[in-house]
């Protein structure tokens, strides 16, 4: 025989042997496999603690159960969304997580449930912010700058002014003050003790009511009430904190002048029952109160203000408005001088911030500088609050302070301090 017949008739035998053994197979009945136990492997079991996601690196990740590339994704998604999970809400949103193992992680993330609760927390811990007080202080005459000085946001400090302005221009009682909203307790608390201010609000604060007949009648003439200062409002029976109060109402809140009836009315200080017992002698503008009959007057024409005899260390609010300042520039000058505790040359008034400087310039050319007033020290006898205070002391003060209690040579505390030469030019305008 050939062999290719060789290899057929044993490729024809391999094929009934085949043939063979699966008829075997089908003809047994199924084989009972009850009694046979899948071993099934358990993953090591995870002790959650509470976490914070974002403190968490792939390492930490992986040990609660996920995989590397898992841990990896995780922590690039955290990059995307500006490096920081902000609530259970974004991190669930995280494909690689799964609904289930959130589910399991969730009571143990230190997040807040949602965005809107993240921000409304960041918004309270900058209510908490550190404020660092020097000593006693009297809120009232605080400007925006000054409480942002103080440790205050920018926003913070416009509020509490305008909260002021809303009460009338003084907080009035350490209990007043503490309800103005952007204040935290924990600020307050610190602050309480250095307030110079009374706890409560005094009796005598209140409106001012009319006295009982035949006592203490006060006898009225015509009055032009933006020209009455502290003595004259307490000649109408107001005390000395309520006429205080009434001036800073018209200077602050009203820029210096009283323009109507009403302006006057609302001044929390004045009750309806005052106000209405000396409307008939209020004179506004040299016109007398309508409900004064009879009464003939000539208008008293306004005194111009003689620039050239006029100090710029005392030159008024009012009288800057007259030469032609907006208010806005008449109040930065009045601002940055206190602050300075006043001008010792011209050129500091040119470097005056919201100024025009060519109608400054006009004005300089006119007026006189007095600086036998202005206070000045010497770096080793300056008060500490002075140096915290002054603009051109207060980046330095610390360093100051530390330097003078070993060092008495001011000349070597100049080379330790080592401020740059225009700096140490501006201080010592004010040193002796």
């Amino acid at each position: 025989m050939r062999k290719t017949d060789y290899q057929k008739l044993a490729g024809m035998g391999l094929l009934l042997v085949i043939l063979f053994v699966f008829q075997e197979f089908t003809s047994k009945g199924k084989e009972d496999f009850s009694g046979v136990k899948f071993i099934t492997v358990h993953p090591a079991e995870i002790n959650l603690t509470e976490f914070d996601p974002n403190e968490l690196d792939a390492k930490q990740w992986q040990n609660m159960g996920f995989t590397e590339k898992q841990a990896i994704t995780i922590l690039n998604y955290k990059k995307i969304l500006g490096g920081k999970f902000v609530s259970k809400e974004q991190l669930k949103k995280c494909f690689a997580i799964s609904a289930d193992k959130f589910s399991i992680l969730e009571p143990y993330v230190l997040l807040p449930e949602t965005g809107r609760e993240a921000t409304s927390s960041r918004f309270n811990n900058r209510e908490k912010r550190t404020v660092t007080i020097s000593g006693s202080f009297n809120p009232d005459r605080y400007s925006a700058a000054d409480w942002q000085e103080m440790g205050f946001s920018e926003r913070q400090a416009e509020a509490i002014v305008k909260y002021k302005h809303y009460l009338g221009g003084s907080f009035i009682s350490k209990e007043k003050f503490k309800e103005c909203f952007i204040i935290s307790e924990e600020n307050f608390l610190k602050m309480s003790p250095y307030l110079l201010l009374p706890e409560k609000k005094p009796a005598i604060f209140g409106k001012v009511k009319n006295a009982a007949p035949g006592k203490n009648k006060i006898n009225y003439s015509p009055f032009d009430p933006n020209m009455l200062d502290l003595e004259g409002w307490k000649s109408f029976g107001f005390s000395q904190r309520q006429a205080q109060t009434i001036i800073n109402y018209r200077e602050r809140n009203l820029k210096g002048s009283f323009k109507s009836l009403e302006d006057i009315q609302k001044c929390f200080v004045i009750s309806s029952e005052k106000f209405a017992e000396m409307k008939p002698f209020i004179r506004l503008n040299t016109v007398l109160a309508s409900n004064l009959p009879n009464q003939k007057t000539e208008p008293k024409q306004q005194e111009k203000t003689d620039f050239s005899k006029t100090d710029l260390n005392s030159i008024t609010f009012r009288q800057l408005i007259e030469f032609g300042f907006d208010e806005k520039a008449a109040g930065s000058m009045i601002g940055f001088r206190k602050k300075l505790g006043g001008f010792v040359n011209k050129e500091q008034i040119l470097n005056t911030y919201n100024i025009d400087k060519e109608l400054t310039q006009k004005l300089l050319s006119i007026a006189p500088l007095n600086i036998s007033t202005v206070q000045k020290y010497t770096l080793t006898d300056a008060p500490e609050e002075w140096l915290k205070n002054h603009p051109y002391f207060k980046y330095s003060a610390e360093k100051i302070i530390f330097y003078r209690l070993s060092e008495k040579d001011e000349r070597k505390i100049w080379k330790l301090l080592k401020v740059k030469p225009e700096y140490e030019a501006r201080m010592k305008l004010y040193l002796k």
